[in-house]
């Protein structure tokens, strides 16, 4: 009886230690698990082979009927580990092939392929079922199981349809036929998961995603192209429009390089020339504040180059236009300084003081401005053109008409962080270290104001160099001031 038990006594141990280390000792390890599962596998071909039986051949009943028991149980227990191994190293290898989730169908379909194969194998070696008959009895089973899911299983052969076709993979931002779009997050058997731009999870039925037209907007690359409309009015060519929208397109810091962005005349009619300006994003996510930026910059260099914005072209004719009121200072250095934000809080009368002392500037196409490292000791408000900030062969920031430079050498002495390049002709106008220091002596506390506004600059500046890098507060930058101006404390 114990000779004959032998089978189960092994069958019984195996079964302890495979529990034991699986469940118990390697539980938070995969990898582990899965050389517990090769251990098992291996012990269990040697346990066959000790016994003189293999797993393709069919169990019979002899007079030792535990031990046929065991062995048969331990046949089936070889499919199932085996297919479990084979499982594992198909997961890996996906894994590192591809992105998991992205997958994971993929991964199921794989899986439930070995796992059938593994249950027909024991049904036809272990126990001696013939598979083709059993396959035809459940032909009935599986058209009626058919019909109960047919909605379901299109949806299944949708997924394994867009999963090898790969029209769009987890990451990618697509745009659906109905309007709707957003970026794909996960792909299963029945349905695929988007996250739309209000951050929405939208779940979409994979075989109405099958039928529908899909618009893959992050595939060959990941830029992207956007167009806007801009109607100036008849005071300019469509030559000069066209020129005066390049050069506000090139000022743009949202917007890719390559390819360039172009401008194209659309239509031309008594009431102004319509412009077709396109451009490519570096991503989706770019696309409110590039679109905010172009806009800004056709208004700004329209504005300074003296170019109307046209009405609409369907607009109501109107019989005048509403007389603008007069400015008590209509000067252009006025209202420069006027728009300045680093001097919003000065007074009228001193920001006539000011623009009186103001210098006209005008620097050729690629001038040199100021260099890296420079300590400026006056502020220069572009009028018109685009000047760029460069740092270490990488350009940091464009400056368009209305942007300032030079203010944290004149009030702090701090140098420039890049160096300050004309892109095309510019004419700036120059406010001087000395005109600002008798206005600060006149009324030391616009120094807290001057340091709030060159605070949020710096910050700017801090952003585009390092990113990635802790924020590090900065020393007072109002007593900073204090101390280069001589101004008494608070």
């Amino acid at each position: 009886m114990e000779l004959a038990s032998n089978a189960a006594v092994q069958l019984v141990v195996l079964v302890i230690v495979f529990g034991v280390t699986n469940w118990i000792v390697f539980r938070n390890s995969r990898n582990l698990r899965l050389l517990n599962r090769i251990a098992l596998f291996i012990l269990l071909s040697a346990m066959l082979y000790a016994n003189n039986d293999a797993p393709f051949t069919p169990a019979t009943l002899g007079p030792n009927k535990v031990d046929d028991i065991s062995l048969s149980i331990a046949k089936a227990a070889w499919w199932l580990v085996g297919s479990a191994c084979l499982v594992g190293f198909v997961r890996i290898f996906l894994i590192f092939e591809r992105q998991p989730r992205e997958a994971r169908l993929l991964q199921d379909l794989i899986v439930a392929i070995i796992y059938v194969g593994a249950f027909l194998s024991i049904i036809s070696y272990v126990f001696s079922v013939p598979v083709g008959t059993l396959v035809a009895t459940s032909g009935v089973f599986a058209i009626i199981l058919g019909l109960a899911l047919q909605n379901t299983l299109s949806d299944v052969f949708s997924g394994i349809a867009l999963n090898l076709g790969r029209p769009y993979s987890v990451g990618d931002w697509v745009a659906l036929e109905d309007g709707g779009e957003g970026r794909v997050v996960e792909t299963n058997w029945r349905a695929t998961h988007l996250i739309n731009g209000d951050n929405d999870l939208v779940t979409i039925p994979n075989s109405s995603l099958a039928k529908s037209k899909l618009v893959n907007r992050s595939k060959p690359d990941s830029s992207h192209a956007a167009s806007l409309k801009v109607r100036l009015a008849l005071s300019t060519t469509p030559a000069a429009a066209v020129e005066l929208m390049e050069t506000a397109l090139r000022a743009a810091n949202h917007i890719v390089r390559h390819p360039p962005p172009s401008v194209k005349v659309t239509s031309i009619d008594a009431q102004g020339i319509e412009l077709e300006l396109k451009y490519r994003l570096s991503s989706l996510d770019k696309s409110v504040s590039a679109q905010n930026e172009v806009f800004d910059l056709t208004f700004r260099h329209a504005k300074a180059a003296g170019v109307m914005l046209a009405d609409a072209r369907d607009a109501p004719a109107r019989a005048e236009r509403t007389a603008e009121p007069q400015t008590p200072h209509p000067g252009t250095a006025w209202r420069l300084l006027n728009a300045l934000p680093l001097l919003e809080s000065l007074t009228d009368d001193e920001k006539e003081v000011l623009s009186e002392a103001m210098v006209r500037r005008v620097f050729r196409k690629g001038d040199i401005i100021a260099r890296e490292g420079d300590i400026l000791d006056s502020i220069f408000i572009i009028r018109s053109g685009i000047a760029t900030i460069d740092h270490d062969g990488k350009e940091l920031l464009t400056l368009s008409p209305g942007d300032w430079f030079g203010e944290g050498g004149l009030l702090t002495g701090m140098a420039e962080t890049g160096t300050i390049k004309a892109l095309t002709a510019v004419v700036a106008f120059e406010i001087s270290q000395s005109h600002v220091a008798s206005i600060l002596m006149e009324r030391p506390a616009i120094a807290d104001e001057l340091s709030a506004v060159l605070a949020k600059r710096l910050e700017t500046e801090r952003k585009l160099l390092a990113p990635d890098s802790a924020h590090k507060p900065a020393i007072s930058l109002a007593n900073r001031i204090r101390e280069l101006f001589n101004l008494p404390n608070r």
